[in-house]
Protein backbone atom coordinates (compact mmCIF):
# COMPACT_ATOMS: atom_id res chain seq x y z
CA UNK A 1 0.00 0.00 0.00
CA UNK A 2 1.27 3.54 -0.93
CA UNK A 3 0.85 5.55 1.96
CA UNK A 4 2.10 9.61 3.42
CA UNK A 5 1.06 8.68 6.64
CA UNK A 6 4.10 8.75 9.14
CA UNK A 7 3.33 5.01 10.85
CA UNK A 8 4.70 4.12 14.38
CA UNK A 9 6.56 0.55 14.03
CA UNK A 10 3.02 -1.02 16.10
CA UNK A 11 1.05 0.30 13.39
CA UNK A 12 2.87 -0.54 10.63
CA UNK A 13 2.91 -4.45 11.91
CA UNK A 14 -1.08 -3.67 11.94
CA UNK A 15 -1.27 -2.83 8.67
CA UNK A 16 0.92 -5.60 7.59
CA UNK A 17 -1.40 -8.38 9.24
CA UNK A 18 0.34 -8.79 12.95
CA UNK A 19 -3.08 -9.35 14.07
CA UNK A 20 -4.62 -11.10 10.82
CA UNK A 21 -5.67 -10.18 7.49
CA UNK A 22 -9.13 -8.33 8.55
CA UNK A 23 -7.06 -6.10 11.35
CA UNK A 24 -4.79 -4.90 8.61
CA UNK A 25 -7.59 -3.94 6.30
CA UNK A 26 -9.32 -1.66 8.89
CA UNK A 27 -6.11 -0.33 9.28
CA UNK A 28 -5.76 0.34 5.81
CA UNK A 29 -9.20 2.03 5.93
CA UNK A 30 -8.65 4.08 8.50
CA UNK A 31 -5.29 5.49 7.05
CA UNK A 32 -7.22 5.92 3.49
CA UNK A 33 -9.99 7.91 5.19
CA UNK A 34 -7.40 10.10 7.30
CA UNK A 35 -5.52 10.80 4.29
CA UNK A 36 -8.53 12.08 2.17
CA UNK A 37 -8.47 14.76 5.16
CA UNK A 38 -4.83 15.43 5.53
CA UNK A 39 -3.79 13.57 8.74
CA UNK A 40 -0.15 13.06 8.58
CA UNK A 41 -0.47 10.40 11.23
CA UNK A 42 -2.57 8.11 13.53
CA UNK A 43 -2.98 8.75 17.09
CA UNK A 44 -3.92 6.35 20.02
CA UNK A 45 -7.63 6.45 21.29
CA UNK A 46 -7.81 7.06 24.98
CA UNK A 47 -11.18 7.14 26.22
CA UNK A 48 -12.25 3.66 27.80
CA UNK A 49 -15.57 3.37 25.70
CA UNK A 50 -16.80 4.13 22.16
CA UNK A 51 -20.45 4.99 20.88
CA UNK A 52 -21.64 3.68 17.70
CA UNK A 53 -24.29 5.33 15.83
CA UNK A 54 -25.67 2.27 13.70
CA UNK A 55 -28.78 0.66 16.42
CA UNK A 56 -31.55 -0.24 13.11
CA UNK A 57 -31.18 -3.08 11.62
CA UNK A 58 -32.68 -2.05 8.71
CA UNK A 59 -33.32 -4.73 6.01
CA UNK A 60 -31.50 -2.94 3.62
CA UNK A 61 -28.56 -2.82 5.75
CA UNK A 62 -27.05 -6.32 4.01
CA UNK A 63 -23.28 -5.01 3.49
CA UNK A 64 -23.25 -3.90 7.33
CA UNK A 65 -23.96 -7.39 8.43
CA UNK A 66 -21.84 -8.97 6.06
CA UNK A 67 -19.43 -6.82 7.07
CA UNK A 68 -19.75 -7.31 10.90
CA UNK A 69 -20.32 -11.27 10.43
CA UNK A 70 -16.49 -10.65 9.05
CA UNK A 71 -15.30 -8.70 11.67
CA UNK A 72 -16.40 -11.05 14.15
CA UNK A 73 -15.13 -14.41 12.84
CA UNK A 74 -12.12 -12.89 12.42
CA UNK A 75 -11.90 -11.76 16.37
CA UNK A 76 -11.16 -8.00 15.15
CA UNK A 77 -13.30 -7.08 17.62
CA UNK A 78 -13.99 -3.87 19.45
CA UNK A 79 -10.73 -2.60 21.64
CA UNK A 80 -12.91 -1.16 23.87
CA UNK A 81 -16.47 -1.59 25.02
CA UNK A 82 -19.30 0.65 23.64
CA UNK A 83 -22.64 2.41 23.82
CA UNK A 84 -24.87 2.46 20.50
CA UNK A 85 -27.72 4.81 19.65
CA UNK A 86 -31.57 3.91 20.47
CA UNK A 87 -33.29 1.33 19.71
CA UNK A 88 -36.02 2.19 16.72
CA UNK A 89 -38.94 0.07 17.70
CA UNK A 90 -40.76 0.13 21.27
CA UNK A 91 -44.00 -1.72 21.81
CA UNK A 92 -45.26 0.71 24.18
CA UNK A 93 -44.92 3.60 21.79
CA UNK A 94 -48.18 4.55 19.78
CA UNK A 95 -49.02 2.59 16.34
CA UNK A 96 -51.59 1.72 14.49
CA UNK A 97 -51.57 -2.18 13.14
CA UNK A 98 -50.04 -1.21 9.79
CA UNK A 99 -47.42 1.00 11.10
CA UNK A 100 -46.16 -1.82 13.53
CA UNK A 101 -46.42 -4.36 10.09
CA UNK A 102 -44.04 -1.80 8.69
CA UNK A 103 -41.62 -1.40 11.15
CA UNK A 104 -41.53 -5.51 11.61
CA UNK A 105 -41.31 -7.15 7.99
CA UNK A 106 -40.33 -4.46 6.08
CA UNK A 107 -37.87 -2.30 8.30
CA UNK A 108 -36.43 -3.72 11.27
CA UNK A 109 -36.86 -6.94 10.23
CA UNK A 110 -33.10 -7.80 11.15
CA UNK A 111 -33.34 -6.20 14.79
CA UNK A 112 -32.67 -9.28 16.69
CA UNK A 113 -29.85 -10.15 14.59
CA UNK A 114 -28.12 -7.49 14.49
CA UNK A 115 -28.09 -6.59 18.20
CA UNK A 116 -26.63 -10.16 18.39
CA UNK A 117 -23.96 -8.75 16.61
CA UNK A 118 -23.49 -5.91 18.32
CA UNK A 119 -22.90 -8.00 21.49
CA UNK A 120 -19.98 -9.82 19.87
CA UNK A 121 -18.67 -6.72 18.96
CA UNK A 122 -18.29 -5.35 22.05
CA UNK A 123 -21.52 -3.65 23.43
CA UNK A 124 -21.54 -2.61 27.01
CA UNK A 125 -24.96 -4.18 28.03
CA UNK A 126 -28.30 -4.40 26.95
CA UNK A 127 -29.36 -0.58 28.61
CA UNK A 128 -26.23 1.38 26.72
CA UNK A 129 -28.63 1.73 23.74
CA UNK A 130 -29.10 6.28 23.94
CA UNK A 131 -27.70 9.31 22.16
CA UNK A 132 -26.27 10.62 25.23
CA UNK A 133 -23.89 8.30 26.22
CA UNK A 134 -22.55 10.65 28.53
CA UNK A 135 -24.79 10.74 31.10
CA UNK A 136 -24.03 9.85 34.35
CA UNK A 137 -26.72 6.97 34.41
CA UNK A 138 -25.23 5.50 31.13
CA UNK A 139 -21.34 5.18 32.35
CA UNK A 140 -19.92 6.23 29.02
CA UNK A 141 -18.42 9.71 29.72
CA UNK A 142 -14.89 10.73 28.40
CA UNK A 143 -12.47 12.60 30.25
CA UNK A 144 -11.38 15.96 29.25
CA UNK A 145 -8.60 15.78 26.76
CA UNK A 146 -9.92 12.17 25.94
CA UNK A 147 -9.46 11.43 21.86
CA UNK A 148 -12.76 8.84 20.86
CA UNK A 149 -13.37 7.22 18.00
CA UNK A 150 -17.40 7.99 18.10
CA UNK A 151 -19.72 8.55 16.03
CA UNK A 152 -23.69 10.29 16.70
CA UNK A 153 -23.67 14.44 15.67
CA UNK A 154 -25.60 15.05 19.27
CA UNK A 155 -22.68 13.07 20.97
CA UNK A 156 -19.64 14.04 19.54
CA UNK A 157 -20.39 17.86 19.78
CA UNK A 158 -21.40 17.48 23.45
CA UNK A 159 -18.15 15.49 24.06
CA UNK A 160 -16.00 17.91 22.00
CA UNK A 161 -17.68 21.00 23.57
CA UNK A 162 -19.07 20.55 26.83
CA UNK A 163 -16.69 17.67 28.14
CA UNK A 164 -13.18 18.61 25.84
CA UNK A 165 -12.56 15.69 24.46
CA UNK A 166 -11.30 15.16 21.14
CA UNK A 167 -13.39 13.57 18.28
CA UNK A 168 -14.14 13.99 15.05
CA UNK A 169 -17.59 13.60 13.37
CA UNK A 170 -16.97 10.17 12.08
CA UNK A 171 -19.58 8.46 9.76
CA UNK A 172 -21.07 4.75 10.68
CA UNK A 173 -18.66 2.41 10.86
CA UNK A 174 -15.47 4.10 10.71
CA UNK A 175 -15.95 5.02 14.33
CA UNK A 176 -15.94 1.24 14.91
CA UNK A 177 -13.09 0.86 13.32
CA UNK A 178 -10.92 2.97 14.87
CA UNK A 179 -12.03 1.09 18.29
CA UNK A 180 -11.05 -2.10 16.57
CA UNK A 181 -7.68 -0.94 15.63
CA UNK A 182 -7.05 1.61 18.81
CA UNK A 183 -6.08 4.34 16.66
CA UNK A 184 -7.66 7.44 14.43
CA UNK A 185 -6.46 10.08 11.75
CA UNK A 186 -5.44 13.40 13.50
CA UNK A 187 -7.21 15.85 11.56
CA UNK A 188 -9.57 18.47 12.11
CA UNK A 189 -11.01 18.53 15.69
CA UNK A 190 -8.23 16.30 17.20
CA UNK A 191 -5.75 19.18 15.95
CA UNK A 192 -5.07 22.29 18.30
CA UNK A 193 -5.60 24.19 14.87
CA UNK A 194 -8.48 22.43 13.92
CA UNK A 195 -10.33 23.33 17.51
CA UNK A 196 -10.00 27.23 17.01
CA UNK A 197 -12.93 29.39 16.26
CA UNK A 198 -13.53 30.64 12.63
CA UNK A 199 -16.76 32.19 13.99
CA UNK A 200 -17.21 34.89 16.66
CA UNK A 201 -20.98 34.76 17.72
CA UNK A 202 -22.54 37.55 19.68
CA UNK A 203 -25.93 36.82 21.92
CA UNK A 204 -27.31 40.25 22.63
CA UNK A 205 -30.90 38.68 24.19
CA UNK A 206 -33.28 40.45 26.04
CA UNK A 207 -34.54 37.10 27.43
CA UNK A 208 -32.72 33.59 27.39
CA UNK A 209 -32.44 32.17 24.25
CA UNK A 210 -34.45 28.65 23.22
CA UNK A 211 -31.83 26.74 23.27
CA UNK A 212 -32.81 24.62 20.09
CA UNK A 213 -33.49 27.64 18.33
CA UNK A 214 -30.35 29.61 19.23
CA UNK A 215 -28.60 26.37 18.15
CA UNK A 216 -30.58 26.02 15.39
CA UNK A 217 -29.90 29.67 14.41
CA UNK A 218 -25.92 29.01 15.19
CA UNK A 219 -25.70 25.81 13.18
CA UNK A 220 -27.22 27.09 10.25
CA UNK A 221 -24.92 30.24 10.31
CA UNK A 222 -21.80 28.54 10.30
CA UNK A 223 -22.08 25.40 8.91
CA UNK A 224 -19.29 23.13 9.81
CA UNK A 225 -17.28 25.43 11.85
CA UNK A 226 -16.12 26.15 15.27
CA UNK A 227 -18.09 29.57 17.01
CA UNK A 228 -16.92 31.12 20.09
CA UNK A 229 -20.22 32.30 21.53
CA UNK A 230 -20.00 35.33 23.32
CA UNK A 231 -22.97 36.40 25.65
CA UNK A 232 -25.24 32.93 26.64
CA UNK A 233 -23.27 32.71 29.77
CA UNK A 234 -25.50 35.81 30.84
CA UNK A 235 -28.60 33.39 30.23
CA UNK A 236 -26.95 30.14 31.57
CA UNK A 237 -24.51 30.90 34.02
CA UNK A 238 -20.72 29.95 34.28
CA UNK A 239 -20.95 26.46 36.00
CA UNK A 240 -21.40 23.36 33.91
CA UNK A 241 -24.30 22.27 36.64
CA UNK A 242 -27.40 19.59 35.66
CA UNK A 243 -29.46 22.64 34.46
CA UNK A 244 -27.12 24.20 32.11
CA UNK A 245 -25.46 20.71 30.74
CA UNK A 246 -29.52 19.46 29.74
CA UNK A 247 -29.54 22.91 27.92
CA UNK A 248 -26.13 22.82 25.98
CA UNK A 249 -27.16 18.98 25.03
CA UNK A 250 -30.39 20.25 23.17
CA UNK A 251 -28.38 23.76 21.79
CA UNK A 252 -25.76 21.69 20.38
CA UNK A 253 -28.23 18.37 18.62
CA UNK A 254 -29.06 21.54 17.17
CA UNK A 255 -26.37 22.92 15.93
CA UNK A 256 -25.40 19.83 14.64
CA UNK A 257 -28.91 18.70 13.08
CA UNK A 258 -29.03 22.11 11.81
CA UNK A 259 -25.37 22.76 10.15
CA UNK A 260 -22.39 20.32 10.80
CA UNK A 261 -21.12 21.65 14.11
CA UNK A 262 -18.82 19.09 15.49
CA UNK A 263 -17.88 21.75 18.51
CA UNK A 264 -18.24 25.03 19.85
CA UNK A 265 -16.75 27.31 22.73
CA UNK A 266 -18.77 29.53 24.95
CA UNK A 267 -17.19 32.40 26.96
CA UNK A 268 -16.19 32.07 30.32
CA UNK A 269 -18.34 28.57 30.76
CA UNK A 270 -17.52 25.28 28.00
CA UNK A 271 -13.64 24.00 29.51
CA UNK A 272 -11.37 25.19 26.69
CA UNK A 273 -13.03 28.77 26.58
CA UNK A 274 -12.69 28.73 30.71
CA UNK A 275 -8.88 28.09 29.58
CA UNK A 276 -7.72 29.74 26.77
CA UNK A 277 -9.99 32.53 26.04
CA UNK A 278 -9.89 34.65 23.10
CA UNK A 279 -7.10 32.97 22.37
CA UNK A 280 -9.14 30.03 20.53
CA UNK A 281 -10.36 32.58 18.51
CA UNK A 282 -8.66 32.77 14.68
CA UNK A 283 -7.51 35.20 12.84
CA UNK A 284 -9.92 36.52 10.75
CA UNK A 285 -12.98 35.42 12.23
CA UNK A 286 -16.24 36.34 11.27
CA UNK A 287 -19.00 37.69 12.88
CA UNK A 288 -22.52 36.55 13.56
CA UNK A 289 -24.90 38.55 16.30
CA UNK A 290 -28.40 37.05 17.56
CA UNK A 291 -30.92 39.37 19.09
CA UNK A 292 -34.50 37.99 19.62
CA UNK A 293 -35.73 39.26 16.24
CA UNK A 294 -33.58 36.88 14.49
CA UNK A 295 -34.45 33.73 16.36
CA UNK A 296 -38.09 34.62 15.99
CA UNK A 297 -37.23 34.98 12.62
CA UNK A 298 -35.33 31.76 12.36
CA UNK A 299 -38.44 30.42 14.35
CA UNK A 300 -41.06 31.42 11.45
CA UNK A 301 -38.87 30.21 9.02
CA UNK A 302 -38.82 26.63 9.92
CA UNK A 303 -41.55 24.61 6.97
CA UNK A 304 -44.84 22.91 7.72
CA UNK A 305 -44.66 19.74 6.45
CA UNK A 306 -48.25 18.58 7.52
CA UNK A 307 -50.79 18.56 4.70
CA UNK A 308 -53.50 20.36 6.98
CA UNK A 309 -51.34 23.12 8.92
CA UNK A 310 -54.55 24.00 10.93
CA UNK A 311 -54.96 20.08 11.75
CA UNK A 312 -54.85 18.98 15.59
CA UNK A 313 -51.57 17.03 16.61
CA UNK A 314 -51.67 13.62 16.41
CA UNK A 315 -48.90 12.48 18.13
CA UNK A 316 -45.72 14.38 20.56
CA UNK A 317 -42.10 13.47 20.63
CA UNK A 318 -40.26 15.19 23.52
CA UNK A 319 -36.55 14.13 23.79
CA UNK A 320 -34.30 14.28 20.85
CA UNK A 321 -31.84 13.55 22.26
CA UNK A 322 -32.71 11.70 24.93
CA UNK A 323 -33.80 13.64 27.93
CA UNK A 324 -31.72 13.68 31.47
CA UNK A 325 -32.75 12.67 34.97
CA UNK A 326 -33.57 16.41 35.50
CA UNK A 327 -35.14 17.43 32.61
CA UNK A 328 -37.86 14.14 33.03
CA UNK A 329 -38.52 15.02 36.46
CA UNK A 330 -39.07 18.97 35.55
CA UNK A 331 -41.51 17.75 32.73
CA UNK A 332 -43.24 15.19 34.69
CA UNK A 333 -44.57 18.34 37.09
CA UNK A 334 -45.09 20.73 34.41
CA UNK A 335 -47.37 18.87 32.29
CA UNK A 336 -49.38 17.13 36.13
CA UNK A 337 -49.33 20.86 37.48
CA UNK A 338 -51.07 21.90 33.92
CA UNK A 339 -53.24 19.23 33.64
CA UNK A 340 -54.54 20.06 37.28
CA UNK A 341 -55.39 23.94 36.13
CA UNK A 342 -56.46 23.20 33.03
CA UNK A 343 -59.24 20.40 34.58
CA UNK A 344 -57.73 17.60 32.68
CA UNK A 345 -56.63 14.39 34.40
CA UNK A 346 -54.54 12.96 30.62
CA UNK A 347 -52.93 14.84 27.83
CA UNK A 348 -54.92 15.91 24.87
CA UNK A 349 -52.09 14.26 22.52
CA UNK A 350 -50.17 11.14 22.74
CA UNK A 351 -46.95 11.99 23.85
CA UNK A 352 -44.10 10.11 24.30
CA UNK A 353 -41.22 10.96 26.55
CA UNK A 354 -37.54 9.47 25.19
CA UNK A 355 -34.57 8.66 27.66
CA UNK A 356 -32.02 6.52 28.06
CA UNK A 357 -32.77 2.95 29.56
CA UNK A 358 -29.97 3.88 32.54
CA UNK A 359 -32.09 7.21 32.44
CA UNK A 360 -35.37 5.48 33.01
CA UNK A 361 -34.10 2.95 35.82
CA UNK A 362 -33.29 6.10 37.75
CA UNK A 363 -36.78 8.27 37.43
CA UNK A 364 -38.17 4.67 37.86
CA UNK A 365 -37.06 4.94 41.76
CA UNK A 366 -38.80 8.75 42.34
CA UNK A 367 -42.10 9.24 43.07
CA UNK A 368 -42.59 11.45 39.35
CA UNK A 369 -42.68 7.91 37.63
CA UNK A 370 -46.10 7.17 38.87
CA UNK A 371 -47.20 10.73 38.59
CA UNK A 372 -46.28 10.70 34.58
CA UNK A 373 -47.95 7.43 34.29
CA UNK A 374 -51.24 9.26 35.59
CA UNK A 375 -50.78 11.84 33.05
CA UNK A 376 -50.71 9.27 29.84
CA UNK A 377 -47.46 10.32 28.91
CA UNK A 378 -45.42 7.39 27.90
CA UNK A 379 -41.99 6.63 28.70
CA UNK A 380 -39.29 5.19 25.69
CA UNK A 381 -36.06 4.34 25.37
CA UNK A 382 -36.77 4.42 21.78
CA UNK A 383 -35.29 7.09 19.13
CA UNK A 384 -38.20 9.71 17.35
CA UNK A 385 -36.33 9.93 14.71
CA UNK A 386 -36.31 6.33 13.66
CA UNK A 387 -39.83 5.80 14.34
CA UNK A 388 -40.75 8.76 11.82
CA UNK A 389 -38.54 7.23 9.38
CA UNK A 390 -41.86 4.68 8.74
CA UNK A 391 -43.60 6.17 5.63
CA UNK A 392 -46.87 5.98 7.48
CA UNK A 393 -45.70 7.61 10.06
CA UNK A 394 -44.63 10.82 7.94
CA UNK A 395 -47.79 11.29 7.28
CA UNK A 396 -48.88 11.69 11.07
CA UNK A 397 -49.21 15.50 12.61
CA UNK A 398 -46.39 15.11 15.11
CA UNK A 399 -44.86 18.03 16.98
CA UNK A 400 -41.82 17.90 19.30
CA UNK A 401 -39.30 20.32 20.90
CA UNK A 402 -36.21 18.76 18.71
CA UNK A 403 -35.02 20.46 16.15
CA UNK A 404 -32.78 17.39 15.32
CA UNK A 405 -36.57 15.66 14.77
CA UNK A 406 -37.88 18.64 12.86
CA UNK A 407 -34.73 18.47 10.43
CA UNK A 408 -34.76 15.51 9.61
CA UNK A 409 -38.43 14.32 9.29
CA UNK A 410 -41.85 16.25 9.39
CA UNK A 411 -42.35 16.68 12.46
CA UNK A 412 -43.44 20.53 13.41
CA UNK A 413 -41.47 22.33 15.36
CA UNK A 414 -42.92 23.97 18.75
CA UNK A 415 -41.09 24.83 21.76
CA UNK A 416 -41.07 23.44 25.42
CA UNK A 417 -43.82 26.13 26.20
CA UNK A 418 -45.94 25.55 23.42
CA UNK A 419 -45.85 21.80 23.85
CA UNK A 420 -46.39 21.51 26.80
CA UNK A 421 -49.81 24.36 26.47
CA UNK A 422 -51.15 21.51 23.33
CA UNK A 423 -51.10 18.63 25.30
CA UNK A 424 -52.14 19.53 28.53
CA UNK A 425 -55.25 21.83 26.87
CA UNK A 426 -58.69 20.10 24.98
CA UNK A 427 -58.08 19.96 21.15
CA UNK A 428 -54.23 19.71 20.90
CA UNK A 429 -54.39 22.64 18.56
CA UNK A 430 -51.18 24.06 17.65
CA UNK A 431 -51.49 28.25 17.60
Amino acid sequence: MNYKMTLTPEQEALLNGSKGETVAKVMKTLIMYGEAFGADKLVPVTGDRGHLVTSFGLKVMKPVYDLMDTLIRAAAVSGQKFSVDPKPLDPNVPASFLENFVFKKFMYSMQDSYDKQLRDLGLIDDDSYTCTCYMDEVGNKPRKGDVLSWAESSAVVYANSVLGARCNRNSGIIELFGSIAGYVPSFGLLTDEGRKATWIVEVKTDKKPEAQILGSAIGMKVMEDVPYIKGLDKWIGTELDGDTCAYLKDFGAATASNGAVGLYHIENLTPEAVEQGESLIAEGAKVYVIDDAELEGVKNNYPVMWKDKNAPAQLCFVGCPHLSLAQLNEWTENVSANLKKNGLSKVSVPTVFTAAPGVIEAFEKTPNCAKLKETGVVLSYICPLMYMNNPLCKKKNVITNSNKLRTYTTSRYCTSAEILDIITTKGGIVK
